[in-house]
């Protein structure tokens, strides 16, 4: 692959100097390894070395070995550095030896077996770990994929006869752990619990799965197996303490990558500005989508092996079909090598997709997060991230899906309309100067520990000895639960006695309301699932759904009968809702003065309403035009961060009262795009009011929250972290060279009041005023917390 001065011509782009802002180079690395560790059987060690594993890397024996005396551990290093074998060498070697030794008293009962639980959040990533399992030729192994895919019959011989289960969070607590009863042999013998991915859980997402794991602990301490957990992940701060908190126990964290890796350049890219007007009057940016699909396109043809990642299912989609019609104009013959992959699609299109990727017929792959955390992908080339993808480590988990083989590699980082992003193809260093981000999730979230309680109730009765295990709140939502009439508190314990199934509150994935299906009206295919919360914001009437590279327009939203009808259409518009929200104060739990503004954190309790939806150009993000929706209100009991401040210190910015509501609205949206920078959140788990008197707290007032309820983790990140947050989002509205505010700083895709009023020169004055109060409170008191 080539070096710097070859990037250009490899992209087949000559951007003018202000798109191409920065170029960084990460050397590559040389691989350091270890000898097998010395309990390892010989018949692995022979078994890795068909595979020409023929010595681990120094990570991979430091994790495998702590592991094997008893330890949990995370191995948190980088993407393509063998996290796999680290947790294969102690589970595979105990699986094995357990095996040998049926195999050597075939007459005798043995019930000192051993078992190991693989649990990863995609099932492309579980399905690419069975066959590298396979691959070994180990015949003492019995490895199987247990989840949703799994067909009926198989299921019990799984069950009684797999010693290597690999299944996901959902199937653990849909499937397996209201059933322990019927997995108790497996559960006796349950060595090692692997948690691939670790990073992945955060959010409410990752609250869940916490809560989720106490759970299997519990019912693994019922049998009388304590097993040893081993997660993967991307590099983080504090791995330790994050899968610490994921499962409820201390680990050991190895970061010490000793793997090789080829050299990566890395392009930091923005689309220029052009001709076309959007709201207000406001420049238009070249969207990322346009950009990514135009560079994809040019890789493809150069037949350059690329990734591009993004966001939404819909970017995919459209990344995937504008490629193709590139392409079609300079050799229709690669049209067919270009390809989306997202989640949503049904089982046998994933599969499809994966074996042609592995096998190379693929040239041009247009993806969600689905395949940051998927397959083991060698020989990639190249990298495009079209938009931030949320976090440090997402970015540096995508970018490493190229040079997999140990060849030099490209990547390229597109940015989109938003703050965030401007700010970051500014500020290069922001990424790679400063620790990646620690992972973000709450399992005490009374709304998620409360189903996960009632769960457990109806796995076991919950006694006293129990509530260490779920945290200080567990005791207090126990007697809520009792009092709502879902559990029944007894002598011995907290009993669930209703007939339905307890799992059935627990919605892992989503907000709760289920999954909606996506129905072709004409033929009554199915094409996809959506989560019930997003259907207001994709799935009203009128909407553009992309599916495979197709485009759907939505006929009908039936929220009881949890369905999405559409039909086939061929739109060269895209479609994005706007809602309205009130924003009322319910407790604070902290606060910090800065002299007369003041930064807080506690409840709230957000009402929204998707009043309509806009249409937008696919090319060129201009606003086509809007249509009203009457959708009924929701109300999300949550967290929040709030800058309170007096009308004196706005005056002493040199504000007037008349540009307080502009100021305060521009800087609320640029708030809500920078916290992504100090919390693992992305923009769209977080929403934000502004007003210039609010009723609450009596004062000018920007409210920026969670979008889960009982909150996420990521309002309370903000408020720890509020200076360095603030400074960065008025460096970024600065750093923007649009005139009065655009997309790509203080404009908002999903505001209700049409991005009206803005004012951005104010809004850096207001920022301006907020961290000069901050400074000199810092200054008053010493060191502060961020």
């Amino acid at each position: 692959m080539a070096q710097h001065d070859s990037l250009l011509p490899l992209l087949g782009r000559s951007p003018q100097p202000e798109q191409l802002r920065h170029v960084r180079q990460i050397p590559a690395r040389e691989a350091r390894t270890a000898p097998w560790p010395a309990w390892v059987h010989p018949d692995l060690v022979a078994a890795y070395g068909r595979l020409g594993v023929t010595r681990p890397y120094t990570h991979q024996a430091q994790a495998a070995t702590l592991a094997h005396g008893g330890a949990h551990v995370v191995v948190a290093t980088g993407t393509a550095s063998g996290k796999s074998l680290a947790y294969q060498l102690p589970a595979l070697d105990a699986v094995h030896r357990a095996e040998l030794r049926v195999l050597a008293e075939p007459g005798r009962i043995h019930d000192d077996g051993a078992v190991t639980l693989y649990l990863s959040p995609t099932k492309a990533l579980a399905a690419d770990q069975l066959s590298a399992i396979r691959a070994l030729g180990l015949r003492t192994v019995r490895a199987e994929t247990y989840d949703g895919d799994t067909d009926q019959a198989a299921r019990r011989w799984i069950r009684d006869h797999a010693n290597v289960i690999l299944a996901n969070p959902d199937m653990l607590h849909f499937g397996i752990l209201p059933n322990h009863t019927w997995w108790a042999t497996f559960f006796r013998r349950l060595r090692y619990v692997v948690i691939d991915e670790a990073h992945s859980y955060r959010g409410v997402f990752g609250s869940h799965v916490a809560n989720l794991l106490r759970r299997l602990r519990r019912v693994c301490a019922y049998y009388g197996s304590e097993p040893v957990f081993i997660a993967a992940s991307a590099t983080t701060a504090e791995p330790e303490t994050s899968v610490s908190r994921l499962i409820g126990a201390p680990v050991v964290a190895v970061t010490d990558d000793g793997s090789p890796h080829g050299a990566t350049e890395i392009a930091f890219w923005e689309p220029a500005l052009t001709e076309a007007k959007g709201e207000n009057g406001a420049p238009q940016r070249r969207s990322a989508v346009a950009e990514a699909s135009d560079l994809l396109a040019n890789l493809v043809s150069a037949h350059v092996r690329t990734i591009a990642f993004i966001k939404s299912r819909r970017g995919a989609e459209a990344i995937s079909s504008i490629a193709q019609r590139h392409l079609d104009e300079v050799d229709p013959s690669l049209v067919g090598r270009v390809a989306a992959y997202r989640s949503g699609y049904l089982p046998e299109e994933r599969r499809e997709l994966e074996r042609r990727l592995r096998t190379g017929e693929l040239l041009g792959v247009a993806s969600t997060s689905a395949l940051e955390l998927g397959i083991d992908v060698s020989g990639l080339d190249a990298v495009l991230v079209a938009g931030w993808p949320g976090t440090r480590a997402s970015l540096f988990q995508q970018i490493g899906r190229a040079g997999r083989a140990g060849q030099d590699a490209l990547a390229a980082f597109v940015a989109s309309d938003d703050p965030l992003d401007t700010y970051l193809v500014n500020h290069p260093e922001a990424i790679f100067d400063v620790p990646v981000e620690a992972t973000v999730f709450d399992p005490s979230n009374p709304y998620v520990l409360g189903p996960h309680l009632c769960a457990a109730a109806a796995e076991k009765p919950i006694v006293p000895d129990d509530l260490k295990l779920f945290g200080p709140a567990a005791e207090g939502i126990l007697g809520q639960l009792e009092r709502q009439g879902l559990l029944r508190r007894r002598p011995s314990g907290w009993y669930w006695t209703h007939p339905e199934s307890a799992a059935g509150m627990v919605s892992l994935r989503s907000d709760g309301g289920g999954p909606v299906q996506i129905i072709e009206s004409e033929t009554g295919q199915v094409l996809g699932s959506m989560d019930s919360p997003q259907t207001h914001y994709q799935a009203h009437e009128g909407a553009i759904y992309v599916h495979q590279g197709a485009s759907y327009l939505v006929e009908e939203l039936n929220e009881a009968e949890h369905y999405v009808a559409v039909r086939r259409v061929n739109p060269d518009y895209y479609t994005t809702a706007r809602d309205i929200t009130q924003i009322e104060v319910l407790s604070e739990q902290r606060a910090e003065a800065w002299g007369p503004v003041a930064v807080h954190f506690g409840e709230v309790k957000v009402t929204t309403q998707v009043v309509s939806f806009q249409r937008k150009a696919l090319v060129s993000n201009e606003v086509l035009g809007e249509e009203p929706l009457e959708l009924g209100a929701r109300d999300l009991f949550t967290k929040a961060v709030w800058f309170t401040m007096d009308a004196r210190s706005l005056f002493a910015a040199g504000l007037i009262e008349a540009q307080f509501p502009g100021a305060l609205h521009a800087a609320e949206h640029a708030a809500i795009g920078l916290l992504p920078l100090v919390a693992s959140s992305d923009r769209w788990d977080i929403g934000g009011v502004s007003t210039a008197l609010h009723a609450d707290t009596e004062e000018p007032t920007i409210f920026v929250y969670d979008g889960h309820p009982g909150g996420a983790g990521f309002a309370e990140r903000g408020f720890e972290r509020a200076r360095e947050w603030l400074s960065a989002t008025k460096d970024a509205i600065e750093a923007c060279e649009c005139p009065s505010g655009c997309p790509s700083c203080v404009q908002s895709p999903k505001c209700g009041n049409k991005n009206n009023p803005l004012d951005k020169a104010s809004a850096i004055r207001l920022l301006g005023a907020l961290l000069q109060e901050a400074d000199r409170a810092r200054a008053k008191a010493g060191p502060a917390p961020w």
